[in-house]
């Protein structure tokens, strides 16, 4: 409702609109499902979602004492998110055996999944490497069929709002 609301108020003052929304959007975060993709897409205001790998959690790595990198021994940011739910770990196992049954990466599976989505424009990828790059590039080249979308979302329940105050 609030972007909603700073829209209407652009409109009303004459000054320019939004022509981007960057929302927080992932498999396992699709709160921005409900009202801000249709919103968006109804509006044609370009969507263009930050993390969509869940701050790397999506590309395998896991979270705490037992993850694969610094990062997910480390980022307070994550626990903020509230990653690392049940829910959270079924959907990355289904990331990675995915990935695993393609021949691919998990991060290319879940950035895959992202540019699946209508309504997305371009995601956000933070690359700090190399490979980030070519792992991007892999991921417009990855068609997923419907089949394999409906598993990866299967495990999805809605969550509290996260990622904005």
């Amino acid at each position: 409702w609030q972007f909603a609301r700073m829209i209407d108020i652009a409109r009303a003052k004459g000054h320019a609109e939004f022509a981007s929304m960057q929302n927080y959007y992932n498999l396992v975060y699709r709160e921005e499902e409900r009202e801000m993709m249709p919103f968006c897409a109804n509006d044609g205001i370009a969507v263009i979602p930050w993390s969509p790998m869940a701050r790397g959690y999506l590309a395998g790595t896991g979270l705490g004492e037992k993850a694969s990198t610094v990062r997910g021994r480390t980022d307070p940011f994550s626990v903020t998110l509230g990653l690392g739910s049940r829910q959270d770990e079924a959907i990355r196992k289904r990331v990675v055996e995915t990935a695993e049954k393609l021949g691919t990466k998990p991060a290319v599976v879940a950035l895959a999944w992202v540019l699946s989505k209508p309504t997305v424009t371009s995601p956000i990828i933070g690359a700090s490497k190399p490979h980030h790059l070519a792992d991007a590039v892999a991921a417009t080249e990855l068609k997923l069929d419907a089949r394999t979308i409906a598993k990866l979302e299967e495990p999805y329940q809605s969550k509290a709002i996260a990622g904005h105050v």
